[in-house]
């Protein structure tokens, strides 16, 4: 069935074709398992179309912008056409740019060395450390976690309105929580930006590989996003938006590329003139096959249809989150409350396990990939799990014995390449664990909880 075919009628749509769909993995108790990978969330597979896209360019691989070549004018041709595709995916107006970097991070760290003098930052606790800590030179204002999305315009509305002195400001939001997979209002909190003079800058890591995003419509400034979690290889990124800061600021790497002119001075300096495109923070030779696997993925999306996407996708949510709710030991983390909207990201903690303890048992026992921990968000999980501010508890790494409640969380993620069969193989587990303990004996290792695969434990765990 072509992708065409699939778009057209979203109740036959597929899983996409992904890198890693038939690896088997080895269980503990014996045995091997095709790999369920759900933590799409930190990484999604690649798609088979990207990697084939990218391994048919390969051969024609040279440097861009400088060289005469055949397969340098082919490259960069390439490279800029992948701007191009980026551009009309995310819905760019007319004078916007369309930066590459290396991920999300990368690209919010660039708008924040960028921002003008006096620049204010509003960001809600809620956010990944990546739009979170970037800000550093700025003055920031952190707002609390809101409730509802009326309580969430409302809180921006008035710290805007109190703000002083009045000048350039910012504020840096979330399309969908990465720990909840909660939608957030993008649109309302944009509009209520510009009522107050501020920009608004959005962080869709999340959001971009499960909806379509469109700067006009949503009526942001800036977009950020990595090409990890849309299906390309790892090492690249978006920053998409408004030119005119950029433009203004300083390079943010100074070097080849980012020049147009440099000379030198009667008195021995260097004069520089920096570029006013893109180019100005790009400097160093590009990633060129990192932004050709994201015009990639933008295209494979596009047409496998966002609408057959999305609608395949709120299947899997339901399998999962009604799973999840006839399990009684298992309370899934929410924001906005069990009904609000989201994309493929749930997580929950289960009544009487340590979630790095419980995640393990579904990777050692099931094949199944999820995440533990704070999920780069520390302040997000301690409000949702109702710790305090400093209460122990590290992205990935239990702070308690197997058994012991701890505070961390597990995750479970899925997108566009997910069989039915992970997220049903996944309840099912879930259901097991919690109804029958784990099967094998676990220790913690480096940070880790890990099977023990001492004789005696194993022993142990088999006879049990």
């Amino acid at each position: 069935m072509s992708a065409t075919t699939v778009a057209a009628d979203p109740s036959v749509c597929a899983p996409l074709p992904v890198l890693g769909r038939d690896v088997t993995v080895p269980l503990v108790t014996g045995g091997e398992v095709t790999y369920a990978a759900l933590d799409y969330a930190a990484s999604a597979p690649a798609l088979q179309r990207v990697w084939d896209d990218v391994a048919a360019y390969a051969p024609y691989y040279g440097s861009v912008h400088r060289g005469a070549g055949y397969l340098s004018q082919l490259s960069t041709d390439l490279f800029e056409n992948a701007r191009k595709t980026v551009a009309e995916f995310l819905g760019c107006r007319e004078g916007d740019q369309v930066v590459f970097t290396r991920s999300t991070t990368d690209s919010l760290n660039l708008l924040a060395a960028a921002l003008p003098a006096d620049c204010q930052v509003f960001v809600f606790e809620t956010e990944h450390h990546a739009s979170l800590l970037p800000w550093r030179d700025a003055r920031v204002t952190y707002l609390d976690a809101p409730r509802t999305h009326d309580e969430a315009v409302h809180t921006l509305e008035r710290a805007l309105a109190d703000r002083d002195p009045y000048g350039p400001a910012l504020v840096c939001v979330t399309g969908a929580s990465n720990v909840t997979g909660e939608l957030w209002p993008v649109r309302e909190l944009a509009a209520a930006a510009h009522a107050h003079g501020a920009r608004i800058v959005l962080d869709a890591a999340q959001l971009a590989p499960h909806h379509p995003v469109d700067v006009r419509e949503l009526d942001v400034d800036w977009i950020a996003f990595s090409g990890h979690k849309l299906y390309a290889p790892f090492g690249s990124g978006v920053l998409a938006g408004r030119a005119d800061w950029l433009q203004a600021a300083e390079p943010y790497l100074a070097g080849g590329g980012a020049s147009r002119k440099v000379a030198r001075r009667a008195d021995g300096g260097v004069d520089v003139e920096w570029h006013d495109t893109a180019a100005r923070h790009e400097a160093g030779s590009p990633n060129v096959i990192g932004a050709y696997s994201i015009a990639s993925a933008c295209k494979a999306l596009q047409e496998a249809g966002f609408d057959a996407l999305v609608a395949r996708e709120r299947q899997l949510i339901a399998t999962v989150t009604e799973g999840l709710a006839a399990v009684p030991q298992v309370r899934v983390l929410s924001l906005f409350g069990d009904d609000a909207p989201r994309v493929g990201v749930i997580s929950f903690v289960v009544d009487g396990w340590n979630s790095s303890h419980f995640a393990a048992a579904l990777s050692a026992e099931y094949g199944i990939g999820v995440r533990d921990g704070l999920f780069c968000a520390h302040p997000l999980v301690r409000t949702l799990l109702g710790g305090a501010p400093d209460e122990p508890g590290e992205c990935g790494a239990p702070e308690a014995a197997p058994g012991e409640r701890s505070l961390n969380a597990i995750r479970v993620s899925f997108g566009a390449g997910t069989p039915d069969e992970h997220v049903e193989r996944f309840v099912r587990a879930v259901r097991e664990l919690v109804a029958d303990g784990a099967r094998w004996n676990y220790r913690t290792e480096d940070g880790r909880c890990v099977p023990d695969t001492g004789t005696d434990a194993a022993a142990e765990a088999t006879a049990a």
